[in-house]
């Protein structure tokens, strides 16, 4: 086994310990220089036989046998990489950490472990190299003097050269002529030589774009500094963060940043990194294509990014389900606001009934806990917030139970006009807080929404506070023992649809039978528990003993059933011959 301080890591640490010669006989084509004598231009990989031929006639190859181990190979192209050591422009850290350290303390970082990662990866650091290799990029402003050989960079000559790349773009050190890229009569410091060599290397990337804050935010009239969020990949706390952070301590003795967010990587559906190689990588646009722009958006939003994201078809499908929840609620209050003008039908907000109340109440919880949701970036909260609101709240009561009021009562009646001013309320306040989720469904809503303004998108309306009236904490309170029950009387019809019992809610009459506490917590819905319920009729009976358990029985109306709004009620027939409730009677009269 040799020792090769110019070709490894852990040689080139013991070659510094122990004073060995850093000898690195490879150029950067994998073929050996002419510091390897006899087998200069041969390629590193065909020489291994020719090294060996040549032990074994010196009599020095012991024994010749092969073995399999593990190797570093690109990741790229899969072939094997060939460590050399080369000369590099280093940047001490050391001058600045301290720095670094307090400044990453006043950041905000997103997730909170963001600041152990950064911090460990800092306190240790003493350098950057800041070189690199390659043929593209922006060059290290740096010349060799061909004469004493001594490297050369200070202000003059890399203000002469900035002021060229102002004109030019850094494409000029490339194109023009050394004796173009330093100032007019320019002499070697050390020897007076006048003739010189460009740096060949170009600056990290990171460099590059640990800069933008500078080049970016500090030169445009319509930006700030420091930035107020930078978004990247978990990886970046080795990178782009950390060479933001690198540049603007050094320069400015403070971070460029207020708040930095990270977020995990997207892989398939089974967790594994998505490759071209195994095909399993989903293309944005194929999403786009199949299933709108809004899907992909509502796919990221509902993602924890703080672990790995993952993303296949059904996963995606599962969120165009719940895309459709979303847009056909707002679908269905539209079409039910078609003769409501906000301007003139708007009933005030003492005068709502008691339903329209509840759920004003649950809209302003709601505004609140997405609005902090955005303002935290737990994007995920917000979909979820939103979603179940739609399916829960809206369409599993809410709506349903109103459909009666909606399609049935008169028209500019006090009870649907308490609805509409409700349903508008909820619309206008629901399409803006889903309009960075779901952009363009957003402003497709708003285009449709009656309004009282000319704002034509609903991107250009403003955030603002929802009425004091709307945080009624005794609607909350008063209303949880009647929903409770709800969900028995639900459990109830669904057992008795099943057993073929009866076919819609209204064709069934209640009985709740509960201890003397419970009825009389049900007792003030008394006269709208059949709406509540969607049934024709609700009895209320105290039992016999105080027992806490409610008991729920359905059975089948034996009244008729009205032809308009399909309740069987004692009214109907009554009125005239047309099979209808004096309700109904009333309204078409």
């Amino acid at each position: 086994v040799h020792t090769a301080p110019g070709h490894g890591q852990e040689d080139y640490i013991i070659g510094l310990k122990y004073g060995l010669p850093v000898f690195a006989p490879v150029d950067e084509k994998g073929v050996f220089t002419e510091e390897a004598g006899k087998y200069a231009g041969i390629p590193i990989f065909d020489s291994n036989k020719i090294v060996t031929e040549d032990l074994d006639k010196a009599g020095a190859l012991l024994k010749l046998d092969f073995i399999s181990h593990s190797y570093p190979h690109c990741w790229r192209c899969k072939e094997p990489v060939f460590f050399r050591g080369t000369e590099q422009w280093f940047a001490s850290i050391s001058g600045f950490r301290q720095v670094m350290l307090d400044a990453i303390k006043e950041v905000t970082w997103i997730p909170s472990w963001g600041i152990d990662r950064i911090t460990n990866m800092v306190k240790d650091r003493e350098d950057w190299c800041i070189s690199r290799q390659r043929i593209w990029g922006v060059p290290i402003p740096l010349f060799y003097c061909d004469d004493c050989g001594d490297a050369i960079i200070n202000k003059d000559t890399t203000a002469h050269i900035a002021e060229v790349f102002r004109q030019e773009g850094s494409d000029a050190w490339w194109a023009r002529d050394v004796k173009d890229l330093l100032p007019e009569n320019f002499v070697c410091p050390k020897c007076g030589g006048t003739q010189f060599t460009k740096e060949k290397d170009i600056m990290d990337v990171w460099f590059d774009s640990g800069v933008s804050h500078a080049s970016v935010l500090q030169q445009r009239d319509d930006l700030g500094w420091p930035a107020d969020l930078y978004l990247e990949g978990s990886d970046q706390h080795r990178g782009w963060f950390q060479s933001s952070l690198s540049t603007s301590a050094a320069v400015f003795n403070t971070a460029p940043f207020k708040s930095v967010l990270t977020h995990g990587f997207v892989v398939d559906g089974e967790g594994k990194k998505m490759s071209k190689s195994l095909g399993n990588v989903i293309e944005p646009r194929q999403v786009i294509e199949r299933y709108g722009a809004d899907i992909l958006r509502m796919w990221v939003a509902s993602s924890e990014y703080r672990a790995d994201i993952r993303v296949s078809p059904d996963i995606l499908k599962q969120l165009s389900d719940a895309y459709r929840r979303i847009r056909n609620t707002a679908r269905f209050i539209l079409g039910n606001l078609k003769d409501f003008d906000p301007a003139v039908d708007t009933v005030a907000y003492s005068d709502l009934t008691e339903i329209d109340q509840w759920v004003l109440y649950k809209l302003a919880k709601l505004s609140d806990r997405v609005r902090e949701a955005y303002r935290q970036y737990e994007f995920h909260i917000v979909y979820h917030s939103i979603y179940q609101f739609c399916s829960v709240e809206l369409g599993g009561f809410y709506l349903d139970v109103l459909k009666d009021r909606l399609y049935c009562d008169l028209p500019n009646g006090l009870e649907r006009r308490s609805s509409q001013t409700a349903m508008h309320a909820v619309l206008v306040e629901l399409v803006k807080l889903i309009a960075p989720m779901m952009a363009f469904t957003a402003d497709e809503i708003w285009q449709h929404l009656p309004k009282t303004d000319d704002i034509k998108s609903v991107h250009l309306t403003r955030w603002d506070q929802l009425p004091d009236d709307y945080y009624n904490e005794a609607i909350e309170k008063n209303w949880s023992k009647m929903l409770e029950v709800r969900h028995l009387v639900t459990k109830a019809l669904e057992e008795a649809r099943s057993d073929k019992k009866l076919g819609s809610s209204n064709d069934a009459v209640i009985t709740i039978i509960g201890s003397k506490e419970h009825i009389s917590q049900l007792q003030p819905f008394a006269d709208s528990l059949s709406m509540l319920y969607i049934v024709s009729d609700v009895k209320l009976v105290t039992a016999d003993e105080d027992d806490d358990e409610i008991e729920v029985v359905v059975e089948l109306a034996e009244d008729e059933k009205c032809h308009r709004c399909w309740r069987r009620l004692d009214s109907v027939g009554k009125m005239s011959d047309k099979h209808i409730c004096k309700r109904c009677h009333d309204v078409i009269m």
